[in-house]
């Protein structure tokens, strides 16, 4: 628990005054901290995705977080709907910070060739050899600020700003499981496989998503990413492991 200065606790009663709470349907909310792609919209609404989780308020029955908003699903006929609202706009404006133990992971990725069809030509766009390239992309820390388009689909934060690329004017049908791309000034890791109009710079072994497994999903909200290139002889050996459930990717302290 951390208390914040009486200028901080200010500036989160305002912010707080400034969130929008939206019906979804008869059995949900929207809690709307804003319109943007933003850092701290997100760690804002990640930290009351926290708090619910630790109040368990009665009759919500589970939450989404996306990038700037966290949906609240609910039983309406044992959830108190006004003191629901009210107690979410308490949260927001607290000064305390509830943070569940967020996990780092250290991904493994084989980048380029095969594995990353998009690699060379992105480096082109931007200047860059692809070793350069490939350097600035696993030198960054990333946030897993939502999962979603498909099971398990981790979108990240924190792509270098000097990477950012407009996605491809024509999407293509079918990109592997598992590719490691960028999109605008958003990097992922996907799931399985499915259209995309992303830049594929790469594949991991690391399977985000396996029904059969416990857990079934790898990464959550919150959890700190960092990637690891590794040689493509490397991958029969690995993907081997992650077909059979190990995680692979390393959890780091």
């Amino acid at each position: 628990m951390t208390r914040a200065t009486p200028a901080e606790a200010g500036e989160k009663a305002a912010a707080a005054s400034e969130i929008r709470l939206l019906s979804f349907g008869d059995t949900a909310l929207t809690v709307e901290f804003g319109s943007v792609i933003d850092a701290g919209l997100n760690a804002r609404v990640l930290a009351l995705d926290a708090a619910l989780a630790s109040e368990a308020p009665r009759g919500v029955l589970e939450t989404v977080p996306t990038y700037r908003s966290l949906l609240v699903i609910f039983d309406p006929l044992v959830v108190d709907l006004p003191g629901l609202k009210t107690r979410i706009r308490a949260l927001a404006a607290s000064d305390i910070a509830v943070k569940r133990s967020a996990r780092r992971w250290r991904v493994p990725v084989v980048y380029g060739g095969a594995f990353g069809m998009d690699l060379e030509a992105t480096a082109a766009v931007h200047g860059l050899s692809a070793e350069e390239l490939i350097g600035r992309h696993q030198g960054a820390t990333y946030t897993v600020a939502m999962i979603g388009f498909m099971p398990g689909f981790a979108y990240l934060s924190g792509l270098d700003p000097a990477l950012a690329t407009p996605r491809r004017p024509e999407p293509r049908q079918l990109v592997p499981a598992q590719s490691v791309s960028i999109g605008g000034a958003q990097c992922a890791i996907s799931s399985v496989e499915g259209p995309s109009g992303w830049h594929m710079l790469g594949r991991t072994p690391v399977r985000g998503f396996m029904p059969q497994r416990e857990p079934v999903f790898l990464y959550e909200p919150g959890d700190a990413i960092r990637f690891e290139r590794i040689a493509a002889d490397e991958w029969p050996a690995l993907d081997q492991r992650a077909a059979a459930g190990e995680p692979v990717a390393v959890s780091e302290p």
